[in-house]
């Protein structure tokens, strides 16, 4: 049975439980679980992490903690009860471990910045080093000062990881996190500040240690062992700082001693910061050891001397850049004469280069030198390393600044300065050397106790270097003397004076001594300065050995007596300085005389004023025996001498307010404490204290009472200890008489600061000196009075201050740090003393915030008040606390808000200091805010209500309180990681709000409604609720269950709240719409399911009221709409948003009468919120993809069509236009930009400042987009365009005279129109793409779009695109309609293939002579409709030859707006489908394989070719296909009698199709005359076989001599272009209908070589088809491709081989295999890439009779089979097949006319063609085919052998595609409607005939023509309101007089129509007849200021 677990509540699970039982719950190991029931060795419970999920474990698992239990019961929660830093370290470790994990990811996968490598790796070895210590502080052995440690380095290496983290500040007290519950907010707020501050700014040091390491001195001459000292100087006094640190070096210039590293390195302390300039340097003396002179030969004299060697100084500034330990290595100088050693420091310094030089160009000493900054424990902390190893410790020559207590030292110094030495019988001067050596009181050598320097223990004697023969040696030379206390008297330093000789014994000659005493007989030490000693003469070492006799002799000049000349007058002498540095030693006898007293009561009264002058260090050294001294005075005469002895104590107590000293005041507290007896003083001192406070205010100077006052706190503590000691003595006598004493003192005080005085009065500053000190009393006070008393005496104290003072007294200041510091004090905790002192502490701070004076020092009283205050259990201190705050709220509530925001609206001060200064108030004070709120309960509330009297003042008062909540909430009132403080923020701010709302509700409702105040109220709740801080999704789920633990989720509770409130509101909702619809909008987006179920049923509301206010609710529709683009694009709402809206308001509108609208409205809405949650999603990628685009435009065209939302719709141009620009689209670029340019007229209008448009007229902007619009279509190449933009500028430059302007527009029209001519475009491929699958995004959910592809893209690098760009999706191989399971399917597919456009006007296209790069324009642009085709098997398949029923399954799909565009890609609007018979199919391949026959002969006639390759290829082809059966195919096919008599109504057709098999075998014959001319030596047996086959194949077609009609009619091949010399083109059929055969690339670079070919006529050729694949892109490849029979060419729609992409696949192509449609495989995909370029053949719009037959329309897309083709021919070719190394591209272009739909200013006039009416002119066809078989022809007729018009072929291009075999594989795709003349009659051109044109018109004619007819295209993007006009068509040319082979029969001509203007009712992409209605613009014209 399942019992319920009592003391078994929490544990840690030990190993790793799988959870495979029934209900098992799985475990980590680590994990931390909670247990909630027990049975049977199992646990039932949850794991931390997951309290969700709930299950059973077994006991063994878990290892169980003690822990505390709270809220027990179904809520209650689990506390272990362990040490918290434990606690803090556990939970922390999980929450990096993820973070952790993280970072690897991101270091790995992204190669981010070193800096997060960096933390990675910081951040594993910190996690490491806290689980060491984690260890440590379990185990539980450390000591309490280890643990101290321990927790500390703990916490600092957790807050470091919180930092880098960006995770939240911790608040600790004690190394413990603080829980902000159980602390004053004022508390919390210090704390977090104190963590800020600490992690902000150190505390700049004001002690600092130089650490110098000697290394080596480099130098190429030693050989002799090295002295080195260090000190440091200052160049300013030209004075050592510090003592000498010494160090020996060897003969190889490193020390001595390797292994003694304090040997090497010292550390020079206590140095000031006053001692960090420049010019104090560290300056380093050299001796060598060894012979006199350098360079002196090795003699046998063993006596080695101490000789100047070098000296190198650097600047201690140099050093303070240095981060770390830097080498340095310095020069080392020599000098010039050795009597300037004692300065060349100072020379150096000086740069007297005259005085010293290099010792050595290469001469340097290595040292390492750095400086540290702290006191010296710290240093031992930090560098622990450098103490252990061993550090010498080199002092400064004094103290240092600050003297610490108990600090011993007793160093002397001695400096020998120089000498005065008589020559002594020698010729030379002396080589002089002193030895010194101490002597104690016996005359004994002291051992040990001479230094010369640190680094090297002391020895029993110091030898001088020497200066040779020198009798005025200055030596400079400094020695330390540590001799203790206790030795220094009767002791004595002895100084003798040898000579030594450089002679060969090298003796030192003693020649005579001097002495000094270190002590003087009265105790004072030897005098700091410069002695002048006499030099006795002695010879004789024996003489100095009893130091009585010469003990007694004089010793310095200066103590003589005067009758003692002579030996004043010897010019001998030794001059010395001493320095003594001593805790206990003193050289002032003033000093001694004092504490002498008692000997020398006669001195007392002089000793006492004289204590006034003496050092402060000397007094300190002393100052236990001084105040013995001073008492004893005071208790045995305290009439004589009292006042000069308060006076006394007056100056030491001042003195140690001085910081040199101030640490001596623990010595004075403890004496006080411990050693001071003077049980009576306290009268005396009462007595003048009184006294000297009695004569404040009319004493004239008030210098020294000040100095008393000063000291008031330190004389209350003599007087109350004093009174204790008495009482202890007594048994407390006398009580009532010192009570009555310190009451008097207290009136005498309150009567001298009540006087009001001016405010440079001296007694107002005496006044503020007291109360500075006054606070201090209070604690000694304490001691012996009540605290009851002591309040009182505080409270009458600081109460008879005068009330008013002027803003400008000092006085003012001062008053409220006496307050601070009592508020401060151990009186005001005490909840007694505080009832007393409260009201006067209010009192002045409710006066300095109301003038917002002080108020730095108002918010500490503040918030050290506040801290005081806490909500307690107990009931004795309940009543107090609810008084205290009543008392606070009354008197500050109102001001403190005030404050706040006068705080938060100032401007910021400008200094970095005063910022910070000015954030910590305004934190203080709002910290102070919270507390009080805190703090109220609901009495507290109502009674603060109660207080506003009037209506009028609770309104300013609520309007007050949430403005200022309003900035509490802001994100930058606190730093970003204190969320602990923002989330208590929060939880007084929501309570407070609650208590408020009430009043709200009460006070203005229903009549008294104030809409400024609800305004208010709901404007901070909305704020509120969507603070950074609240939301809790973003945080760790650790911290989100810590925060609903202790909070909850506090925005649903203010939603809940703003829910009640509105429903309170009644008809005063109507005031808040449409105003509240935004913010609430913002609230309904926050990811939180409750609030929204809360807050969305409001908007029912909101239409509701606007509904019955105004019948509609179109502001609440329209403000839901502005709001929703801004905030969703800012990253907020979401799908279930979406969903939940929708659901909760049509739930809520079921019933109302306006359901039908409301519907509506929330279907627009929520349809905008899927284009915006697609928009945003999109977005988030990162490159510029089609689905970004897409997604915008389809946004767009939402705010355009549906929501008609015109500035939106602006803005989303703008963010399109900059998409595309970052692409690089730039013809899109400009289409998206033209959109607002349409907006805007030639007006000047002012617009307003948009975007990034300034204020300016509309003219202006419109000119700006017409120029930006220009330059982006000459990127995008799309000059025609820009053309005509700049020519409509023109226009306007024209109309305002601004011929400047006029003229820039001209030239760069005429540079566009060169760049027309001078340079290539490549031609886009196009894509149609399926988006099928619910995954897809809204805008592409199951649509069709056609893609524009990019410059080189072929389909396999777009469909890899694609993928790339939908990752998850999945390519169709097929290109069926997909059925409806795969549109209801849960994923993405994607179906792409290849279609070909279908150009609308022919107008450009079909003119004679345009040249190939304007043409090429015109075929792939303005394109609306688009085609592919698909061949399949009608009936039952013939194996002997499929071409009997192989069909072709046309699709054309037509746009919503034509390519390219403002996108790359648009949506399709409409399909059709027909078929194509195979008479016709064959009728098609035919004709496009003689197209390219012609073309080619023509090329090659105006040599054009440069070599004749593709000619031989096409030639070989046609014929040996033919000759091999190809054609044949097609007779038996179709002229057999079977065929005849089942299709009567294809009489016509198969006539044409007999026509143009001969026409082919004319064409051959004159192509093989063509070619003999120009066939190479090497290729003539080709050429000979080429014309054999030929015969073969005229026989085999049964062709013994062409039919009359052809050979009457030699045919003109027109060999160029009146304005082109390297293009020559054929003039295009024309027929009424607009069928057109255009012109296709040339080969010109591809080899004739025949790779592939597969069998013809054979059984197996579909099978063959099926098996198709991507074919290679070589260019020789493609274009030996030939299909098989059961296929065309799978050429692109721009290419001879029609593009297979656009078209089913292979295995649908007439497969025999094939049984269904849907049959496909991914091989045989016609998705493969294309692999040439080609050019595609394209119909005119066809007039409404012909578009009946809708598989005329448009080019072929699609494969033709081709009976022609021999087996060797044949090759397998793919549909989209496309070379990347084809020769140039010309693309074949479209126009559109439509009205108003492209740019296309009118062509301006051109004079007429003289010679035929271009109106009238029609072109003729000899062959009436209809390729429609449900349409009938007319009869042939036969042209005019004297037309002019050779119209079969197409513009000579310099570019041909196609496969050179049979005329079925490369025409295949050219789907040409030839119709009759006679088809003209039935549509809207009437069929007469215009005149024809003579034959032959003379050369000059022809010149005439080709000037005449220089008519550019007409250039139009969109037709404008003028017609155009008719342009004249030029001749064809004809053949020159020298080309003799036979003629060809005449191509078929086609009527032109009957004028070149277009006509504005008809659309030619409507294929039904019905006139068009023109596209709407993007927007009806608005008067708009954007």
């Amino acid at each position: 049975m399942w019992i319920p677990t009592e003391h078994e509540k929490y544990g840690v699970v030990l190993a790793s439980f799988r959870g495979t039982v029934q209900h098992g719950l799985p475990l980590e190991i680590g994990d931390t679980v909670q247990l909630l029931e027990k049975c049977e060795g199992w646990y039932r419970g949850f794991v931390h992490k997951n309290p969700n999920a709930k299950g059973i474990f077994p006991c063994t698992y878990i290892h169980l903690k003690n822990a505390h239990i709270k809220n027990k019961g179904q809520f209650e929660t689990v506390i272990p009860t362990e040490d918290s830093v434990i606690t803090e370290m556990t939970t922390t470790l999980r929450d990096w471990g993820a973070m952790w994990k993280r970072l690897y990811v991101v270091k790995t996968v992204q190669h981010t910045h070193k800096n997060e490598g960096d933390l990675f790796h910081r951040l594993w070895h910190v996690m490491n080093e806290i689980l060491d210590l984690r260890r440590q502080v379990l185990v539980g052995h450390l000591t309490n000062d280890r643990m101290k440690d321990v927790k500390q380095h703990i916490t600092a290496r957790l807050d470091w990881g919180n930092e880098q983290l960006s995770l939240d500040l911790v608040p600790r007290r004690e190394f413990s996190m603080v829980d902000p519950d159980e602390i004053s907010v004022t508390e919390l707020f210090k704390l977090m500040e104190h963590r800020h501050r600490k992690k902000e700014t150190p505390v700049p040091a004001s002690t600092h240690h130089l650490f110098v390491h000697m290394k080596s001195l480099m130098s190429s001459n030693l050989g002799e062992e090295l002295e080195v000292f260090f000190h440091i100087y200052d160049g300013r006094e030209n004075r050592p700082l510090s003592e000498r640190f010494f160090v020996r070096l060897n003969k190889n210039g490193v020390p001595k001693s390797p292994e003694k590293t304090e040997r090497q390195c010292t550390l020079f302390v206590d140095l000031g910061s006053s001692d960090l300039r420049k010019d104090v340097y560290i300056v380093v003396h050299i001796m060598r050891i060894g012979r006199m002179g350098a360079g002196e030969k090795k003699n046998l004299c063993s006596i080695q001397y101490r000789r100047p060697f070098g000296c190198a100084v650097v600047s201690i500034a140099d050093l303070l850049t240095a981060d770390s330990k830097d080498d340095h290595l310095l020069k080392v100088y020599a000098c010039t004469t050795e009597s300037e050693w004692y300065q060349i420091h100072e020379n150096i310094i000086r740069k007297v280069n005259s005085r010293y030089n290099l010792s050595g160009s290469n001469t340097g000493l290595a040292v390492s030198l750095q400086l540290l900054h702290g006191d010296i424990e710290q240093l031992r902390r930090e560098y622990m390393v450098l103490f252990t190893r061993g550090v010498s410790i080199t002092k400064k020559l004094g103290f240092s600044d600050i003297i610490m207590p108990g600090e011993m030292r007793n160093d002397l110094y001695v400096t020998l300065e120089k000498g005065e030495f008589e020559k002594g019988g020698k010729s030379v001067a002396r080589n002089v050397e002193i030895t010194v050596y101490v002597l104690d009181i016996e005359g004994q050598v002291m051992k040990s106790y001479v230094a010369a320097g640190s680094g090297e223990p002391g020895g029993d004697e110091y030898h001088s270097f020497v200066l040779y023969h020198n009798n005025s040696p200055r030596w400079a030379e400094q020695i330390k003397l540590p001799i203790p206390v206790d030795m220094f008297r009767g002791s004595h330093v002895r100084f003798e004076f040898r000579h030594c000789s450089t002679k060969d014994k090298g003796e030192k000659k003693l020649f005579g001594y001097s002495f000094v005493h270190l002590m003087q007989e009265d105790g004072r030490t030897l005098p700091d300065g410069t002695h002048e000693l006499i030099i006795h003469k002695c010879e004789e070492n024996a003489n100095l050995q009893d130091s009585s006799r010469y003990l007694k002799l004089p010793f310095s000049k200066a103590n003589l007596p005067g009758n003692n000349q002579a030996v004043k007058g010897t010019k001998e002498s030794f001059w010395i300085t001493s320095f003594l540095c001593s805790t206990k030693l003193t050289q002032n006898g003033d000093m001694l005389d004092l504490l002498k007293w008692r000997a020398h009561p006669e001195k007392i009264n002089d000793s006492l004023s004289k204590l006034k002058e003496i050092d402060g260090s000397e007094i300190v050294k002393f100052l236990q025996d001084t105040l013995d001294t001073l008492f004893g005075i005071l208790d045995e005469s305290s009439q004589r001498y009292g006042l000069k002895v308060f006076d006394c104590l007056v100056h030491i107590i001042n003195l140690l307010q001085d910081s040199k000293f101030q640490h001596f005041k623990p010595v004075m507290d403890t004496y006080i404490e411990s050693h001071f007896a003077g049980a009576l003083s306290y009268r005396d001192l009462i007595k003048v204290l009184k006294w000297y406070v009695d004569r404040i205010v009319d004493a004239e100077h008030q210098d020294h009472i000040q100095q008393v006052l000063k000291a008031t706190e330190y004389i209350f503590k003599y007087i109350i200890q004093s009174r204790r000691l008495f009482a202890l003595a007594t048994g407390g006598q006398s009580e009532e008489e010192f009570r009555c004493c310190v009451h008097e003192l207290f009136m005498s005080i309150r009567f001298f600061l009540s006087q009001e005085n001016k405010i440079t009065s001296p007694v107002t500053q005496t006044q503020a000196v007291f109360l500075r000190t006054f606070p201090a009393v209070y604690g000694e006070l304490l001691k012996i009075f009540t605290v009851r008393e002591v309040a009182g005496f505080v409270r009458e104290t600081l109460g008879s201050l005068p009330a008013t003072a002027h803003a400008e007294c000092p006085l003012e200041a001062v008053k409220l740090h006496c307050i601070a510091k009592t508020v401060e004090s151990q009186l005001y905790t005490n909840p007694e003393s505080r009832c007393i002192l409260l009201p006067v502490v209010l009192r002045l701070l409710q006066a300095h915030m109301q003038e917002q004076r002080d108020l730095v020092m108002c918010a500490r009283i503040l918030t050290s008040m506040l801290s005081l205050i806490r909500k307690d259990d107990s009931v004795t201190t309940e009543p107090v606390v609810s008084e205290e705050v009543d008392l606070i709220v009354d008197s500050l509530l109102v001001v403190l808000m005030r404050t706040i925001l006068e705080i938060t609206n100032r401007p910021q001060p400008a200094g970095t200091n005063m910022r910070l200064q000015f954030q910590d108030i305004t934190g203080e004070f709002v910290a102070c805010l919270l507390a009080l709120l805190r703090q109220m309960s609901d009495k507290h509330y109502q009674q603060l209500l109660q207080t506003f009297t009037s209506k009028d003042d609770l309104r300013d008062f609520l309007l007050q309180i949430f403005t200022v909540f309003r900035i509490l909430i802001r994100p930058e009132m606190f730093p970003k990681d204190w969320t602990v403080m923002r989330l208590v923020t929060n939880n007084v701010i929501i309570t407070t709000v609650l208590y408020l709302s009430d009043a709200l509700r009460k006070n203005f409702l229903n009549e008294k409604f104030d809409y400024k105040v609800w305004d208010s109220y709901f404007y901070l709740s909305v704020i509120f609720i969507n603070q950074p801080c609240l939301q809790l999704e973003s945080f760790s789920p650790s911290k989100r269950k810590r925060v609903l633990e202790k909070y909850g989720d506090m925005r649903v509770m203010m939603g809940c709240e703003i829910f009640s409130m509105w429903q309170n509101l009644g008809e005063h909702k109507l005031n808040f719409i449409p105003a509240m619809i935004g913010p609430f909008l913002e609230v309904t987006l926050v990811p939180q399911p409750d609030l929204r179920n809360v807050m969305i049923p409001i908007f029912h509301d909101m239409m509701d009221w606007e509904q019955r206010r105004s019948g509609n609710f179109k502001q609440v529709e329209a403000k839901l709409i502005d709001k929703l683009d801004s905030l969703m694009s800012e990253g907020k709402g979401d799908e279930t948003y979406r969903e939940l809206f929708n659901s909760i308001l049509l739930k809520k509108i079921e019933r109302e009468t306006w359901r039908e609208s409301g519907v509506s409205l929330i279907a627009t809405v929520t349809r905008l919120m899927e284009r915006l949650l697609d928009y945003r999603d999109c977005m988030k990628l990162g490159e510029v993809d089609g689905k970004k685009i897409g997604c915008t435009v389809s946004l767009l065209n939402f705010y355009k069509t549906e929501l008609n939302k015109e500035e939106m719709y602006i803005r989303y141009i703008h963010k399109l236009y900059e998409l595309h620009l970052k692409a690089q689209n730039y013809t899109e670029a400009s289409y998206t930009l033209l959109l607002y340019d349409e907006l805007l007229e030639w007006s000047d209008r002012p617009l307003r400042e948009f975007l990034n448009y300034p204020m300016q007229s509309e003219w202006q902007r419109k000119e700006y987009l017409h120029l930006t619009i220009v330059q982006n279509f000459d990127r995008g190449k799309c000059w025609e365009n820009g053309i005509i933009l700049c020519r409509e500028l023109a226009d306007q430059y024209e109309s305002y005279y601004d011929y400047r302007n006029l003229s820039k527009m001209r030239m760069m029209e005429a540079s566009l129109y060169d760049k027309i001519m001078d340079q290539q475009r490549l031609e886009p491929e196009f894509f149609r793409v399926g988006f099928y699958g619910k995954k897809f995004p809204f805008f592409l959910r199951n649509k069709e779009f056609v893609c524009r592809g990019h410059d080189y893209e072929r389909l396999e690098a777009f469909q890899q695109r694609m993928l790339n760009e939908f990752p998850h999706a999945i390519a169709m191989q097929h290109v069926n309609q997909p059925d409806q399971t795969i549109y209801q399917a849960e994923a993405q597919y994607l179906q792409i293939y290849a279609v070909g456009p279908i150009p609308e006007s022919q107008d450009v296209l079909q003119r004679d002579g345009v040249p190939d790069n304007i043409k090429s324009f015109y075929k792939v642009n303005h394109i609306w409709r688009f085609r592919y085709d698909r061949p399949f098997h009608k009936g039952t398949k013939d194996k002997e030859n499929e071409f009997k029923s192989l069909w072709v399954e046309r699709t054309t799909l037509t746009l919503v707006q034509s390519l390219p565009g403002i996108s790359r890609w648009f949506e399709v609007e409409k399909r059709e489908l027909v078929e194509v018979s195979p008479l016709e199919n064959a009728i098609e391949v035919i004709e496009n394989k003689n197209l390219q026959l012609r073309t080619l002969i023509a090329q090659c006639q105006s040599r054009q070719m440069q070599n004749i390759n593709p000619l031989t290829m096409c030639l070989n082809g046609v014929i040996d296909a033919a000759v091999n059966g190809g054609l044949a195919r097609y007779q038996e096919a179709f002229f057999v009698k079977d065929y005849i008599v089942n299709h009567p109504e294809d009489g016509e057709k198969i006539g044409r199709l007999r026509e143009l098999m001969f026409e082919q075998a004319h064409i051959l014959e004159y192509g093989l005359a063509v070619h003999e001319k120009f066939v190479p030596q090497d290729m003539r047996p080709l050429h000979k076989k080429l014309v054999d086959q030929f015969h073969v194949m005229k026989s085999s077609l049964g062709i013994q001599e062409f039919p009359a009609y052809v050979r009457a009619s030699p045919v003109h091949f027109t060999n160029g272009s009146p304005r082109s010399s390297c293009r020559n083109s054929v003039p295009n059929i024309i027929s009424p209908d607009g069928a057109r055969v255009v012109a296709r690339r040339s080969p010109l670079t591809y080899p004739a070589v025949n790779r592939y070919s597969s069998s013809s006529l054979s059984s197996q050729a579909s099978n063959e088809v099926s098996n198709i694949t991507g074919q290679s892109e070589s260019s020789d490849e493609v274009f030996n491709m030939q299909p098989s029979p059961s296929t065309s060419s799978l050429s692109s729609n721009h290419s001879a081989s029609p593009n297979v992409t656009s078209s089913a696949p292979s295995s649908a192509r007439g497969s025999p295999q094939l049984q269904d449609k849907h049959k496909h495989s991914r091989e045989n995909s016609c998705l493969s890439s294309r692999e040439r370029p080609v050019s595609a053949i394209y119909p005119n719009p066809l007039d409404p009779a012909q578009r009946a037959t809708p598989h005329q329309i448009g080019d072929t897309t699609l494969p033709r089979s081709d009976p022609n083709l021999s087996a060797p021919d044949k090759v397998r070719t793919t549909f989209s097949s496309r070379s990347l190394d084809s020769v140039k591209e010309v693309n074949n272009t479209q126009f559109s006319d439509t009205v108003g739909k492209l740019l296309c200013p009118p062509v301006p006039p051109r004079p007429p063609y003289s010679g035929s009416s271009a109106k009238t002119m029609r072109s003729q066809s000899p062959l009436p085919t209809s390729r429609s078989p449900q349409k009938s022809s007319l009869p042939p007729f036969t042209p005019s052998p004297t037309e002019c018009q050779s119209a079969g072929l197409v513009s000579n291009s310099p570019v041909l595609s196609g496969s050179y075999s049979s005329g079925i594989s490369s025409m295949s795709r050219c789907s040409v409607s030839e119709a009759s003349g006679t088809e003209a009659t039935t549509g809207d051109h009437p069929a007469h005939q215009g005149p024809t044109m003579p034959n032959s018109v003379s050369s000059g004619s022809d010149e005439l023509i080709r000037r005449e007819n220089k008519t550019p295209p007409p250039y139009s993007v969109y037709e404008r309101s003028n017609p155009r006009r008719p342009v004249p068509l030029p001749h064809s040319l004809s053949i020159p007089p020298s080309v003799d082979p036979p003629a060809l029969p005449p191509k078929p001509h086609q009527l032109r129509t009957s004028s070149m203007k277009l006509v504005p009712t008809s659309d030619p992409r409507r294929a039904d007849g019905v006139p068009h209605v023109p596209r709407p613009r993007p927007l009806p014209r608005k008067v708009s200021q954007l």
